[in-house]
C-alpha cells in the first residue's frame, strides 16, 4: 500500500437539468479516471460530488416547469446520479445541498464557515444598489437577469457570469438588462449585503498562484488555462470585494443576528463549494468516523487535495473559494497549519466541449438549440466505454474541442476496436482453439519477443507518468499504443502461419501476445473499467489485478483462460 492520501472532487452540477457529454468530459470523467489510478496504485482517496441545489439556477428552472424547487432538485439529482452510474463514474459519496439527507450537515458547516470569516473581520456591509423587478415586486437573482456583457459585448452574459467569456460580473454591469421573470426592464434599488474583501487576500492568493506555474506537489503542473484566467485576472485587474449574500429565500440563511440579514442567504457560490467539505463530513459519519471527521481530510497537511472542473468553474475553485479558505486561517500562510482548511494542491480544469453537427459550425452545448448529446439517452443505446475512450480522446485539456457523432463512431470503430478489441480477441481465439485455451510455454524467446515485452513495462510506467500529471489524453494514446504494438508483434511474427510449421514458435508469440494483453488489462482500467472486467474474466483473473504494481507480472505457462468474449463492438448510427 502506498502512504500517499487524496481527497479529490468533481465540481458540483446543477441539479437543475440531465448531464450531457460536455458535461462529463469537463470535470466528471477526468477525475474518474485519475480516482482509478490512483487506487490502482494503493493510495488511500475519497472521491466527492453531489448536486448544487440551492440559488436562482433552480428556482428558475422550478418556476419554468411549475413544480416546487424541492421536487425538481430531488429528481434531477436522481438523474445525475443514474448517469454517472451508468458510465462507469463512481463516486464514494454523492450528496446535494440541499436534499432532505444533507442539508443540516450543509447548512451548519457553511454558516460556520460565514461567522468565522465574518468574525475575522473579511466582510463589509455595504449598502448597494440591485436590480429590481417592479412587476414582480422582488429584488432579482443574478440568474433571472440576462443582458449584454460590458467585457466580449456577448449577449448571453446573466447577471453574475458571462456565459461566453467566462467573466464574473455584478449584474449592475450588464449592458441593457432585462428581468428573465417578466421581460420587463428592471430599475435599480438599494439593498444590503456582505461582500468577501478579496483585496484583503489579493497578495497571499497571487503568490499562492505563482507557485503553482512551476508544480504542484502533486507532481503536475496547473495548467495554463487555470493559471491564465486566474493569476491573469489578478495581474491585471486585482480582486474587488463580491458580494456573498442575496435577496431570496431558497438557501442558506444568513447566519448573524443583525436585522438587515432578514430574508437574506448566502450566495449560491459561497456555499457551493462548501458542499465538498460537508459531504466529505457526511461520509466520514456514515464511515463511523465521528462528526468533524472531514477535518482529517480538509485541514490534514499530508492529505492532497485536488478539483476538477469545468472551463467556467476556475474563476471560484482558483480564486474565490481559495480565499474564503484562506480567510478562516489565522495567518496569510497559504499552506495552512494542521487544523486550518488547506488549499488546492491542484485545480484541473478542462475547456468545454462544443457540438458540431455535419456541415455547421461549432456551437455551444445547449438543451433549447437540440446540440446536447443527453447522457441518459446516450445510455440507452450504447455502451459507456465508447464515450469514455471518445471523451478522453478529444479531451479539452488546453483549448475547446468538439464531439461529432461521425467522429465518435470512426475512433470506435477504427481505433478502439481496430486496436485493443483486435488484438484481444484475436489472441484469446487463436489460444482457445490452438491451445485448449490455456496459456502457451514461453518456449525460446527471440529478440522480437523480449521487445515486445520490454514495451509493456515501458508502455505501463509512460502510462503512470502521464497520469500523475493529470495528461489523460497522452496517458490513454500511450495505452492504446501498447494495443497497436501489440496486433504489429502479431502480424510479424505470424502465429496463423507458424501453427503449421512450428507450433513450439507459435506458442511463444501467442505467449507473448497474451502477456501483453495482461498488461493492457491493467493500464486500460482507469479508463475502460467495463472493458478492463471483460479482460479479467477472459483471463481469469481477479480485481487484484488492477493493481498498477501487478500490471506486468507474467501469466504462468498452462494457466486456464476464460471463455472468450468480444472486448469492443463495431457502432453503426442506429443501434437495437
Amino acid at each position: 500500500m502506498s502512504d500517499r492520501r487524496f481527497l479529490i472532487t468533481a465540481g458540483l452540477p446543477y441539479s437543475n437539468n440531465r448531464l450531457h457529454v460536455g458535461h462529463i468530459a469537463g470535470a466528471y470523467l477526468p477525475a474518474d479516471i485519475y480516482v482509478r489510478y490512483l487506487r490502482a496504485c494503493g493510495d488511500d482517496v475519497r472521491f466527492i460530488c453531489g448536486s448544487d441545489d440551492n440559488g436562482v439556477a433552480a428556482l428558475k428552472s422550478a418556476r419554468e416547469m411549475g413544480i416546487s424547487v424541492e421536487e425538481l432538485t430531488a429528481k434531477y439529482n436522481a438523474s445525475q446520479q443514474e448517469s454517472f452510474a451508468g458510465l462507469g463514474i463512481e463516486f464514494d459519496i454523492y450528496g446535494g445541498t440541499h436534499q432532505p439527507e444533507f442539508v443540516k450537515t450543509h447548512e451548519r458547516l457553511s454558516q460556520a464557515f460565514f461567522k468565522k470569516i465574518h468574525d475575522k473581520g473579511y466582510f463589509t456591509k455595504r449598502t448597494t444598489r440591485q436590480l429590481y423587478d417592479t412587476e414582480a415586486e422582488q429584488f432579482l437573482p443574478d440568474r433571472f437577469v440576462k443582458g449584454t456583457c460590458p467585457t466580449c459585448k456577448s449577449t448571453s452574459a446573466h447577471g453574475d457570469q458571462c456565459e461566453d467569456c467566462g467573466r464574473a460580473m455584478d449584474q449592475v454591469d450588464l449592458i441593457d438588462p432585462v428581468s428573465t421573470m417578466t421581460g420587463s426592464t428592471p430599475e435599480l434599488r438599494e439593498t444590503t449585503h456582505w461582500f468577501l474583501r478579496l483585496d484583503q487576500l489579493q497578495e497571499p492568493l497571487a503568490n499562492w498562484l505563482r507557485s503553482k506555474k512551476r508544480s504542484s506537489e502533486c507532481g503536475a503542473s496547473w495548467r495554463d488555462i487555470v493559471i491564465n484566467q486566474s493569476l491573469g485576472r489578478i495581474e491585471a485587474e486585482g480582486l474587488p470585494e463580491r458580494a456573498m449574500t442575496r435577496d431570496m429565500s431558497w438557501g442558506i440563511p444568513v447566519p448573524l443576528d443583525d436585522p438587515d440579514a432578514k430574508g437574506k442567504v448566502l450566495y449560491v457560490w459561497f456555499d457551493a463549494p462548501i458542499g465538498y467539505v460537508s459531504f466529505t463530513e457526511e461520509l466520514c459519519q456514515r464511515n463511523g468516523e465521528g462528526e468533524g471527521g472531514y477535518k482529517d481530510w480538509w485541514m490534514n497537511p499530508d492529505c492532497k487535495i485536488v478539483n476538477f472542473i469545468g472551463e467556467d468553474n476556475i474563476v471560484f475553485h482558483a480564486i474565490t473559494f481559495p480565499a474564503m479558505m484562506l480567510a478562516t486561517h489565522d495567518s496569510e500562510n497559504t499552506q495552512g497549519d494542521r487544523g486550518e482548511f488547506q488549499l488546492p494542491h491542484n485545480v484541473v480544469a478542462n475547456a468545454f466541449v462544443n457540438f458540431k453537427m455535419p456541415g455547421k459550425d461549432e456551437e455551444k452545448m445547449s438543451k433549447s438549440r437540440g446540440t446536447a448529446v443527453w447522457i441518459e439517452d446516450y445510455l440507452e443505446s450504447y455502451d459507456p466505454d465508447p464515450l469514455r475512450y471518445y471523451l478522453t480522446a478529444i479531451a479539452p485539456e488546453q483549448q475547446r474541442s468538439a464531439f461529432e457523432f461521425d467522429d465518435f463512431l470512426t475512433r470506435n470503430n477504427g481505433e478502439l476496436l481496430a486496436a485493443l478489441g483486435n488484438l484481444i480477441n484475436r489472441t484469446m481465439t487463436f489460444a482457445h482453439k490452438y491451445f485448449d485455451g490455456k496459456i502457451p510455454q514461453a518456449g525460446n524467446r527471440e529478440q522480437i519477443d523480449l521487445d515486445q515485452l520490454q514495451a509493456c513495462k515501458d508502455i505501463a510506467q509512460r502510462t503512470a507518468n502521464a497520469l500523475e500529471e493529470c495528461r489523460f489524453k497522452t496517458a490513454q494514446d500511450e495505452m492504446m499504443s501498447l494495443a497497436r504494438a501489440g496486433n504489429v508483434y502479431f502480424d510479424t511474427t505470424k502465429p496463423f502461419k507458424t501453427r503449421k510449421t512450428d507450433m513450439n514458435e507459435c506458442g511463444t508469440a501467442i505467449n507473448v501476445c497474451l502477456q501483453t494483453a495482461r498488461t493492457l488489462t491493467t493500464i486500460m482500467a482507469p479508463f475502460l473499467p467495463s472493458s478492463a472486467t471483460k479482460c479479467l474474466r477472459m483471463l481469469q483473473l481477479d480485481e487484484k489485478a488492477f493493481m498498477w504494481n501487478t500490471a506486468c507480472e507474467p501469466l504462468p505457462d498452462g494457466h486456464e483462460l476464460g471463455e472468450a468474449e468480444y472486448l469492443v463492438k463495431k457502432l453503426d448510427v442506429l443501434q437495437e
